[in-house]
């Protein structure tokens, strides 16, 4: 299988590392990685107590909010959001 490799403007050599996973009990929902997502990769939802889903509009029921992966395939792997993420919460592969 050939490897993915992009250059940058400089003409470095680069292989895109793309989101995998998001350790959601490490995420503190602070959404500094949603805003430096420009893609619509990520999305912020709420738990409940029970570690449940809930609404947005629920929010008595909600006890905290962590980031999710929304839209997996919309990833161009630059890794900003394991950039600014304080809590070191994500996981990224190269295509190979």
């Amino acid at each position: 299988m050939a490897t993915l490799t992009n250059v940058t403007f400089g003409g470095t050599a680069w292989i895109p590392q793309f989101v995998q996973s998001i350790n959601q009990t490490k995420c503190i929902g602070c959404g500094r990685c949603f805003k430096a997502c420009g893609r619509d990769v990520l999305a912020l939802k709420a738990l409940n107590d029970e570690g449940e889903w809930v609404e947005d509009e629920d929010d008595e029921e909600i006890e905290r909010k962590v980031m999710t992966i929304a839209n997996r395939d919309k990833c161009i792997g630059c890794e900003a959001c394991s950039r600014v993420c304080p809590k070191n919460c994500y996981t990224h592969e190269s295509l190979n």
